[in-house]
């Protein structure tokens, strides 16, 4: 009888297709929330939600919630570029459009290759430069910058967003290489998030209706299980096998802009969009080339 478990590849695929989704619903209902409540207050209430459940699923499943020690600077690593590119990513998300916010985001696989160079001793090849060179030029498009009426400090920020949650996933699959429980690595990363944004929160707190409590509780739901998911995923396989599944994250948010706020991308974010997924497409097609090319003899 045929296996039909699916395989390490296939898992990452399908987990890194469930976190594009719940990431974009994510976005959607941290803009729902209103642009009145300050970010470090609903980056808090986003952490908040996966810490609880991260606790939970570690007490069921039985793991130890503490790391081992070789494990921590990664560990930390993780966290502090994770809570930088989330802050800065939803501030993006509260002034541009949701499609140019998420898309900003998704240079993060990018970002991934130039840090994996530091991190994990990867070099990446002149196909790989390249593919960074046009994903560049493609944010440069979204961010518009010097034109009349951009927001480009809110592009500014999603680009850096980008960068942090690029060098955030290096860790994680730096991690992974080192067999660290992935229910840790969110459970460490959230702890670590809450911790650095409750001062702020308390010191800038805004009073909240139901209806954005509500919101905001929903957006750490979807942003949970979107980290699992993620998560798993990178440690189901390596970031140049999945990067191209991770852009149905700016087609989910695109749907979400249009059906929530009657949002459309202008001509130039359009064109953004193609550089940035082009390259990304052209990587995976690239490295999937690659790996069938027969190897030379030594």
């Amino acid at each position: 009888m045929a296996d039909l478990t699916p395989s390490r590849r296939t898992r990452g695929i399908l987990c890194i297709l469930l976190a594009a989704l719940c990431f974009s619903a994510m976005s959607a209902c941290v803009r729902l929330a209103g642009d009145d409540l300050p970010t470090i207050q609903k980056a808090f209430f986003r952490n908040f939600v996966a810490l609880l459940a991260a606790l939970a699923l570690i007490r069921r499943k039985g793991v130890s919630w503490k790391p081992a020690r070789k494990s921590l600077p990664a560990l930390l690593g993780r966290s502090v570029f994770g809570t930088a590119g989330l802050i800065l990513n939803f501030y993006a998300i509260d002034h541009l459009a949701l499609a140019d916010a998420n898309m900003l985001n998704k240079l993060s696989p990018f970002f991934a290759i130039l840090f994996s160079v530091w991190l994990l001793r990867e070099k990446p090849d002149a196909v790989q430069i390249g593919a960074v060179a046009v994903a560049f030029l493609g944010s440069l498009c979204i961010m518009k910058p010097g034109f009349q009426d951009t927001p480009f400090l809110p592009a500014l920020a999603g680009f850096f967003g980008g960068m942090g949650a690029g060098i955030a996933y290096t860790f994680v699959r730096k991690l992974g290489t080192m067999g660290e429980d992935s229910h840790r690595i969110v459970l460490f990363f959230s702890a670590f998030s809450c911790a650095v944004c409750l001062p702020g929160m308390l010191f800038s707190h805004a009073p909240m209706s139901l209806r954005q409590l509500g919101f905001l509780m929903l957006a750490g739901l979807c942003g949970c299980i979107a980290q699992f998911a993620v998560t798993r995923a990178y440690l189901y396989a390596p970031a140049k096998e999945l990067s191209v599944y991770d852009y149905t994250q700016v087609i989910f948010a695109t749907l979400w802009g249009f059906l929530l706020f009657g949002q459309v991308p202008d001509a130039l974010s359009v064109l953004g969009y193609l550089l940035v997924c082009g390259a990304g497409v052209g990587m995976f097609l690239y490295h999937k080339y690659k790996d069938k090319a027969p190897q030379p003899t030594k």
